[in-house]
């Protein structure tokens, strides 16, 4: 088991480090810019985001590590199932620069359908290798689910934000 600890400690480090690039990212535009934005009254409190996505990135880590161990590696039966985790934590860290940087809450709003669409295929992949990978994907899931909401909410009442010259003018 002892060997194991490092092993487990990279597969949960890699989407923090992540996640903790991205909020470093993107922290002077949160900061700077959405004072401005018309927020919906249901919007969770501000502190709530930083435990909520480290508790998730913490276990879709470690269920990519149980899918890694009991697949076989990248050349078993978790070659696919890896893939789609790699494509939905590429998706995971493309959604917040569309989203702060660039403003653009239309094209947020769709790719973070098309990550919340990765987040269930790897969900249901982790599953068939390991079932309890499988589960700790589902939180995830629901907070993905949660936040296309609220990405949906705030293109709706900011259409004007992030709009091209095009959408600007029709």
């Amino acid at each position: 088991m002892t060997r194991e600890i490092p092993k487990i400690a990279g597969a949960i480090a890699l989407p923090l480090v992540g996640g903790l690039a991205n909020a470093y990212l993107t922290l002077p535009e949160l900061l700077r810019g959405h004072q401005r934005l018309n927020f919906l009254p249901v919007v969770p409190p501000k502190w709530m985001f930083p435990p909520v996505w480290t508790g998730v990135n913490a276990a879709m880590g470690y269920a990519s590590y149980l899918v890694w161990k009991d697949g076989g590696g990248i050349t078993g039966t978790a070659k696919l199932p890896l893939m789609l985790y790699g494509t939905q934590l590429a998706l995971n860290w493309t959604w917040s620069p569309i989203f702060f940087k660039l403003r653009c809450f239309k094209w947020s709003f769709l790719e973070s359908l098309v990550r919340a669409g990765a987040v269930a295929a790897t969900g249901l992949a982790f599953f068939n290798v390991n079932k309890l990978a499988g589960y700790l994907v589902v939180p995830y899931f629901v907070w993905c689910t949660c936040t296309s909401l609220l990405n949906f909410e705030f293109y709706i009442r900011n259409p004007g934000e992030g709009a091209t010259v095009e959408e600007e003018s029709s």
